[in-house]
């Protein structure tokens, strides 16, 4: 099954990290594509920060950055095929970020066969 995984933080839970910290963080977080490129079917994305976002909404409105009311930003994501959706989770809980403060992953199944909808 194919799962997306979002990865999401909390800048607010951020502000102390030791920038060595975060910079071994962020090695282990290239490790951690090499050693799952087999489950990994896309080449995922790393996303620039909120302040560059845009959001259209529903009547065509258009407002500069994310929905105001979210404390986690999403940072990036990958869309991983494995068996089910405990083989995501238990990729999902070994993404080195999840070492920092305010981190998470959303795990959400992907749908693959739009013959339902028509």
């Amino acid at each position: 099954m194919k799962y997306v995984l979002m990865y999401a933080t909390d800048p607010s839970a951020q502000t102390d990290i030791d920038p060595e910290v975060a910079q071994e963080v962020y090695g282990r977080i290239y490790q951690w594509f090499g050693t799952n490129a087999a489950v990994i079917t896309d080449s995922g994305a790393e996303l620039l920060g909120p302040d560059t976002a845009t959001t259209v909404r529903s009547g065509g409105v258009v407002v500069d950055g994310p929905f105001s009311e979210a404390k986690e930003v999403i940072g990036g994501f990958s869309v991983i095929d494995v068996a089910d959706l405990d083989a995501a989770i238990a990729l999902a809980k070994t993404w080195p970020a999840l070492d920092l403060p305010g981190v998470s992953i959303e795990v959400r199944p992907m749908v693959v066969d739009y013959s339902q909808f028509e």
